[in-house]
């Protein structure tokens, strides 16, 4: 066959985007006889999302099981929407499917979701095969897919907790803001010989504050400097004033004031954010105080869990489908009958970021079950695993509790010895008869 001839080729794609792709079109445009693909939305709508435009594809199924499909393309100004919202209206669309791209398709579900059910499709899940690719295609395809519920939307909260989710991650931010903002402080101080954080746990304590201040102030007596210590860090009086003898030069007070000023700036933000989320959270006062309960969870970590997961848990049918949303269970990837690696998925980096911590806190506790499987999965499989695995069980207790309304009951660190004593007996038996012991077990009476 000659390579010049473009119908053998342009026929061959066709054939394969049919077969691949456009399966579902193909037999919805087919009489309701020969029809196999069930139509669930008759009068339905695609929307491929950019920042300056949206492409809307429309789909109404007729009389002879047929589904034209119109398609028409609007700015994404504010009126505009509107006006596409008054077109969606007037054809009768009762669903509307959005692909996921960045935050654009934030403006057009919040004017859209009053009057239709938005289904917001993971970019992921939708792509199409690379080639003749374009909005009108890519709105076509959305809205096929849609029309035969071959989508599955996206977890979408509530619109308050949505603003609360937003107010929580700027939050999260901020504090990630200010702690880069001391490690330069850190290195400033450090640049100038100053080894104020060899000596004081916290640069910017108290005491550390006061020296620095001095420090930008002009005073270079070491003496003089680590006299302004307070309380158990007047004890490494000796300690401060060899670390506090450096060579500041005119520069290096620039430095610390900039940085000083901005710390202070991102105090006052963080604390202005935490007033505004403590006032959203009122009506979930009831969920803050179960959430509580569960050791390693503090108000701040129970504000980030409720703006990120909600509290109707029903939209998730069980709590092994919420760890798998939130991407903090095993990756499951298997080949040819191989255990591939277990690598956990990117997931959302706010919730799971809380809940490592809630974890890392959580192992602090004396006497609960989340140390004792923490101290339990350590020896086996490394201490930054065994993290994950009691992150995952807290969520698997925030799912149970927020969804039954019931406080938490800690198993208890002895729990794991109760649930399988024998083959507890057998390995500690086994332990002993290697370092060669005679080993004879008698049961108490009790």
């Amino acid at each position: 066959m000659s390579p010049k001839s473009p119908r053998p080729i342009g026929a061959a794609e066709s054939t394969l985007r049919k077969l691949v792709l456009g399966w579902a079109s193909t037999l919805a445009e087919l009489p309701s006889e020969g029809a196999t693909v069930q139509i669930l939305y008759p009068r339905c709508a695609g929307i491929d999302v950019h920042q300056k435009t949206a492409t809307v594809c429309v789909r109404i199924l007729d009389q002879s099981r047929r589904a034209p499909s119109e398609t028409r393309t609007f700015r994404t100004m504010t009126a505009d929407l509107l006006d596409m919202k008054g077109w969606l209206a007037e054809h009768g669309c009762t669903h509307v499917a959005i692909e996921s791209t960045g935050v654009y398709w934030k403006p057009v579900f919040n004017v859209l979701e009053d009057q239709f059910t938005v289904v917001l499709a993971n970019a992921r899940h939708v792509k199409a095969v690379p080639g003749r690719k374009t909005d009108v295609r890519d709105a076509e395809w959305l809205a096929d897919l849609l029309q035969h519920g071959l989508i599955r939307g996206s977890f979408i909260p509530p619109a308050p907790i949505r603003e609360l989710r937003e107010l929580t991650r700027y939050r999260t931010t901020l504090v990630q803001d200010r702690t880069r903002e001391v490690n330069r402080i850190q290195k400033a101080l450090e640049t100038c010989n100053i080894k104020l954080g060899a000596v004081a746990s916290d640069v910017l304590g108290v005491s550390g504050r006061a020296m620095i201040e001095a420090i930008i102030a002009g005073t270079e007596d070491p003496v003089q400097l680590a006299d302004l210590a307070k309380r158990k860090l007047r004890a490494k009086l000796p300690q401060l004033e060899a670390a506090l003898a450096g060579r500041v030069q005119p520069h290096h007070r620039v430095l610390l004031r900039q940085s000083l000023d901005h710390v202070d700036f991102l105090d006052r933000s963080i604390a202005e954010l935490d007033r505004q989320i403590e006032e959203r959270m009122a009506p979930f006062e009831w969920a803050l105080k179960l959430l509580d309960e569960i050791p390693g969870i503090g108000r701040r970590v129970a504000e980030t869990i409720i703006a990120e997961v909600g509290l109707d848990m029903s939209q998730f049918p069980s709590a092994k489908h919420l760890c798998s949303w939130a991407a903090i269970c095993p990756g499951n990837r298997e080949s040819a009958g191989k255990r591939l690696s277990g690598r956990i998925r990117h997931g959302n980096r706010y919730l799971r970021a809380m809940l490592v911590q809630a974890a890392w806190a959580a192992s602090h506790v004396k006497d609960s079950y989340l140390g004792a499987q923490l101290r339990r999965l350590a020896h086996t499989c490394g201490l930054k695993r065994a993290l994950v695995a009691v992150a995952h069980s807290i969520l698997t207790i925030i799912y149970h509790v927020l969804a039954k309304r019931t406080p938490y009951t800690d198993l208890g660190p002895t729990y794991f010895q109760r649930v399988d004593p024998d083959k507890l007996t057998d390995y500690h038996t086994r332990r002993l008869r290697d370092l060669g012991f005679t080993v004879t077990l008698t049961p108490n009476a009790a």
